[in-house]
């Protein structure tokens, strides 16, 4: 047999780690590997290869491919016996915050979160393209918006800068802290995203903030015995896919960061996904309550209609005493409800929505019971598989499958001591996620969320907005348009650079007399002392400062603005992060104004 000939070929030759490979796989039912492969002498570089990969997917998950397979086998079993995960739990509406954007608690958290800042962490997960939207690219390289056309990663890394200094000023003696910022890459956007900050110098955060841990992907499984699939072009080479973000944990665990960050007096981990544009508007608050409350984990969330496609936070209670508060799929919520004593399952209550929050996958944990849990998980996370059964006797895959884990399902595993709460903020103010390309957004049910680059730009303007708005401007009411089949409501055009308004207080002192802004406007404010006092806008206005300067803006603006035209996202002559939003701007007249000297300025228009 050619495999046993192999084995002593390469003991012969000193290859000892690539024999215990081997033994390893056989010993866990993976005999057919081996079946193709010819004596040894042959195709020798092609075989050295294939161990080298299963050294890999050995070292990259949580004890091994043995740990793995078993793991896989255990799984694939309860899938085929359509066992519900929940068996045994019941229920319940757990405890977390529910917050009322510029109220007096409101900006309270949001000063005590600003002061914490300084004693966090940021960690990106940013394994995936864009192809899903429609766009090659990596998504965090997606503008934001396209008044301004930065992009996420921009925006991510001047927030933080942001709450950098804005923390280090509450300190009576100042400091000199530097927030660490992980991005967690995946082999298809780890060298976009390094050239993405090289060729930007970091958007101005330092080189050795920032850490790249690039997540492995995991072997792909090809029937319920958990027998690993090669590639059907390459005998030689397993199939591998994406585990899924869960692999944050055991990478930042692997990685000894979390040891260091705690040696350096560091409190806080926040974790967040590429393409919520709206995201920072709800970090300080988010972390005042997790310092005020004490949560060890904090889940934020949005209200949720009942049945709505959003994970619903919920406690869970099992026959055996054992608790945990979870996100449950939407599609797996309204059924342990119905089955659990609640006839109308996920139902809205008096508030109108549903009383289990709607999870939108960004996470506060407090580093010191983070880390004693992780040493004893090593970052496992709670797996799943979703098999494609070709028919109901589920004895054969469509495709081979995979395991998956997701981040936000780190609560599992943690005893009922562990206080987990969640954070509960308005919509508008802090979910616009990007995930959907124009026909499957055109195609989702009026009234509910498009989740598209349209819907996340339009969203960034409404809820800068309605902010002025609640600080004092009189904003003018939105129009309704469509593009990309996708009905939105278009606001006036304004951004702001973080560093502007980082939080609501930053925003009302920077609005003085009464000032008006019209639908057909576009605002862009770059700088930091930039005042706007009894400004009447109508048309475009575009103001870039540097810090030093204090720049007060009066009087009334008027010229022909940026008109919004529309963009077939078929038409291939624009360019695909234009084509995706179905819309451009032209900018037919605007003033912008440079106060690139520090002192004070005026603009008396």
């Amino acid at each position: 047999m050619f495999v046993l000939d192999e084995a002593d070929e390469m003991l012969s030759r000193g290859f000892k780690d690539q024999v215990e490979l081997a033994k390893m796989l056989l010993n866990e039912g993976q005999m057919h590997l081996f079946e193709h492969w010819p004596e040894p002498g042959v195709d020798d570089d092609k075989k050295k290869s294939f161990f080298d990969q299963v050294r890999r997917l050995n070292s990259s998950y949580p004890g091994g491919l043995v740990s793995y397979i078993q793991n896989a086998r255990k799984l694939l079993a309860d899938s085929k016996a359509g066992k519900n995960p929940y068996d045994g739990f019941t229920p319940s509406v757990p405890s977390g915050e529910v917050l009322t954007f510029g109220d007096d608690n409101f900006v309270s958290l949001e000063a005590a979160g600003v002061k914490e800042a300084r004693n966090a962490a940021f960690v990106l997960v940013a394994g995936g393209l864009g192809e899903r939207l429609g766009y090659k690219g990596i998504k965090v390289a997606l503008p934001r918006e396209t008044t301004t056309g930065k992009c996420f990663l921009q925006h991510y890394i001047e927030s933080i800068l942001s709450l950098q200094e804005a923390s280090c000023k509450m300190v009576d003696d100042g400091c000199h802290t530097k927030i660490p910022f992980v991005i967690m890459t995946s082999d298809d956007t780890n060298a976009l995203t390094i050239q993405l900050l090289e060729s930007n110098s970091y958007f101005g955060m330092e080189p050795s903030q920032v850490k790249i841990l690039k997540q492995e992907k995991v072997a792909c499984l090809a029937d319920n015995d958990a027998r690993l699939a090669l590639d059907p072009n390459d005998k030689y080479r397993i199939q591998t896919k994406p585990h899924g973000h869960g692999d944050v944990h055991s990478l930042l665990y692997s990685s000894g960061l979390l040891e260091q960050w705690k040696s350096e007096g560091r409190k806080w981990v926040l974790f967040f996904q590429d393409t919520n544009g709206l995201l920072f508007n709800a970090i300080p608050s988010a972390l005042g309550v997790s310092a005020i409350k004490g949560y060890n984990v904090n889940s934020l969330a949005v209200p949720r209609k009942a049945k709505e496609a959003i994970g619903g936070i919920t406690k869970l209670t099992h026959v055996d005493g054992r608790t945990m508060v979870i996100n449950v799929e939407y599609n797996q919520l309204d059924p342990l409800l119905r089955a659990t004593g609640h006839p109308d399952g996920d139902a809205n209550c008096e508030t109108g929505y549903s009383p289990y929050p709607g999870n939108i996958n960004q996470l506060i944990l407090e580093l010191g019971p983070y880390i004693e849990e992780l040493k004893k998980t090593h970052g496992a996370i709670s797996e799943f598989v979703n098999p494609k059964y070709t028919d109901s006797t589920k004895m054969t895959f469509k495709s081979s499958t995979r395991l998956e884990c997701m981040m936000q399902d780190y609560p599992k595993t943690l005893p009922p001591s562990a206080k987990v709460g969640f954070t509960v903020m308005d919509t508008w103010l802090a979910y616009a996620p990007v995930k959907n390309n124009p026909e499957d957004a055109a195609k989702v049910p009026k009234g509910n969320p498009y989740h598209s680059a349209t819907s996340g730009e339009m969203a960034i303007y409404r809820a800068n907005s309605l902010i002025l708005r609640k600080a004092g401007a009189q904003i003018a009411d939105p129009v309704v348009d469509t593009f990309n089949g996708q009905e939105v409501e278009v606001w006036p055009r304004i951004t702001w650079s973080p560093r502007w308004g980082l939080i609501f207080r930053n925003v009302k002192e920077k609005l003085r007399g009464d000032s008006s802004i019209s639908q057909r406007s576009a605002l862009a404010i770059n700088g930091r002392n930039i005042f706007l006092e009894g400004l009447s806008l109508d048309g475009t206005l575009i103001v870039n400062s540097v810090d030093e300067a204090e720049v007060k803006i009066t009087g009334h603006v008027q010229n022909k603005g940026w008109t919004i035209q529309h963009v077939d996202y078929k038409d291939t002559s624009e360019k695909e992060e234009i084509r995706i939003r179905g819309f451009k701007f032209e900018k037919v007249e605007q003033l912008e104004v440079n106060y690139t000297e520090p002192g004070k300025h005026s603009l008396s228009a």
